[in-house]
């Protein structure tokens, strides 16, 4: 099976990362999973679990078992995932810190999950960062610039409203898709677009 890492960071939106999870385990993929300090209070707070990050209870954030997932402590540099010739198809740091956006985008690497995201950026792989901040600073903005030029997929959380969302997790699955999408993985999350029929100028 592919191998992808998912690295859940110290920004809001825990639950993007939960569902992402949820989906892709599912499916044939060996799951490469880091989670920072931060990303586990953020979880107890957001989603009321409690993980112990250096060995989490995965049953508990999946809400099922699964053996496709192997999870490493996000300060173990010397992980498989953290070497260029172990074979990674894509990383999604989901939700991604500015911290961690800006570290990787400067090629600082004091984590796994900086460390994973610049092994994936040099050796050409697909690397998609989901940030989740409002407002964005020009620093911020500056970060994505360099990790865009860089071939990573920038793909903030922000959810749309055409696919007419009715819950929360409608639109949590809206960010799920998009993340899917950009990874080259069909899913049935919402459903394709095809088209509408505009409005006449004159009726607007």
């Amino acid at each position: 099976m592919e191998n992808i890492i998912v690295g859940i960071t110290g920004a809001s939106g825990a639950v993007y990362a939960q569902r992402l999870l949820q989906i892709l385990c599912r499916m044939e993929y060996n799951i490469h999973l880091v989670i920072s300090d931060a990303a586990a209070l953020i979880i107890k707070h957001e989603l009321g679990i409690d993980l112990n990050h250096k060995q989490p209870n995965l049953v508990d954030f999946l809400g099922y078992a699964s053996d496709n997932i192997i999870h490493y402590n996000n300060s173990d540099i010397g992980a498989t995932i953290a070497s260029s010739r172990y074979p990674i198809k894509a990383m999604v740091i989901i939700p991604c810190s500015m911290n961690t956006l800006c570290s990787i985008a400067h090629g600082i690497s004091n984590n796994l999950v900086q460390r994973a995201a610049s092994v994936t950026i040099k050796e050409g792989r697909k690397l998609a960062v989901v940030p989740r901040e409002t407002p964005l600073s020009s620093i911020h903005l500056e970060a994505m610039l360099k990790l865009s030029s860089a071939g990573a997929c920038i793909l903030p959380a922000m959810p749309g409203f055409y696919n007419n969302p009715k819950t929360i997790t409608d639109q949590v699955d809206f960010i799920a898709a998009k993340v899917l999408d950009v990874l080259g993985i069909k899913h049935t999350l919402i459903p394709n677009w095809h088209g509408e029929e505009l409005l006449n100028m004159e009726d607007l």
